[in-house]
């Protein structure tokens, strides 16, 4: 199909991209990588009345070293992440994620930022954030302001950003001494997540000293798995504990039944992935 007639603009600054998303009102929409919006637009299931295209904002893209984190332009594309050598040394769960968005071209085209804002809960890197305990710097009217990840994600398909708001960086903490590992359980390749779950450990004298645990599609946004972080605090680093833990993966979660899987057989996958990524990131089996 055919979208519908819009206006077009492309801003050469923050401020300029903010001012045009206050000029256009809520039938403003923001273009990133165009990977989530353009199909949508295609089918007209959205008609904005203004396209603001952040391909020229130079500042919102790159990865730079800023002490005890990193922080990743908005419009750093999926590829650059997966090969970026500050990305691979202090955040490689980012890496390993993006490196299983979508097919090669998405990843040449799709950006950290349009994932995120788009905050589809079968979305690979919203999870990622999560675990990583990673905060978004967005700029709006009012100037900038900074959201951490865990309040980032509101609802299905529905983030903090406000309609005149733009997404400009994300910091990702460091994590010295922490080991990681992104599990993906998906229908075909290349194809959403029926489940994810993204694992962060870090040990200490043989026992699991703390442990970060997120899920991928597993209700309206990304979660947290407090029950097996809770149960992993602690723990030996042994298979039959991170067995035990892994099985309170489900808990508090509200996944969806669809024509892909049903919700109970999420539910069981979860436990499965919960492991799996739990023994990679630990190094333990």
């Amino acid at each position: 199909m055919i979208p519908a007639a819009f206006d077009y603009t492309r801003p050469s600054t923050v401020d300029e991209a903010v001012a045009a998303l206050a000029a256009g009102g809520e039938d403003a929409k923001v273009l990133a990588g165009g990977q989530s919006l353009i199909p949508v637009l295609r089918l007209r299931l959205a008609a904005p009345t203004v396209l603001v295209d952040l391909g020229g904002v130079g500042d919102l893209r790159g990865v730079r070293d800023d002490g005890d984190a990193l922080v990743i332009g908005a419009t750093t594309r999926h590829a650059d992440l997966v090969r970026d050598p500050l990305v691979a040394e202090h955040a490689p769960l980012l890496a390993q994620a993006a490196a299983m968005v979508g097919d090669r071209q998405v990843r040449h085209l799709g950006t950290l930022g349009g994932s995120l804002s788009h905050a589809d809960p079968a979305g690979d890197l919203p999870g990622v954030a999560v675990a990583l305990d990673a905060s978004f710097e967005i700029a709006g009217p009012g100037g900038r302001r900074t959201v951490g990840a865990g309040e980032f994600f509101v609802d299905f398909l529905t983030t903090a950003l406000a309609p005149d708001e733009v997404l400009v960086s994300v910091r990702v903490p460091k994590l010295p001494g922490w080991t990681t590992h992104y599990e993906k359980f998906t229908r075909v390749a290349q194809a959403w997540a029926i489940c994810g779950v993204a694992a962060a450990v870090r040990r200490e004298n043989g026992s699991i000293a703390e442990a970060r645990v997120a899920l991928t599609n597993m209700g309206a946004t990304p979660l947290r798995a407090g029950g097996v972080e809770q149960a992993l605090a602690g723990a030996s680093a042994t298979v039959d504990a991170v067995a035990s833990a892994a099985g309170r993966a489900a808990e508090g979660t509200d996944p969806p039944s669809d024509v892909f899987a049903s919700a109970e057989y999420r539910g069981h996958l979860v436990t499965v992935l919960t492991k799996r990524a739990v023994l990679a990131a630990g190094g333990i089996g």
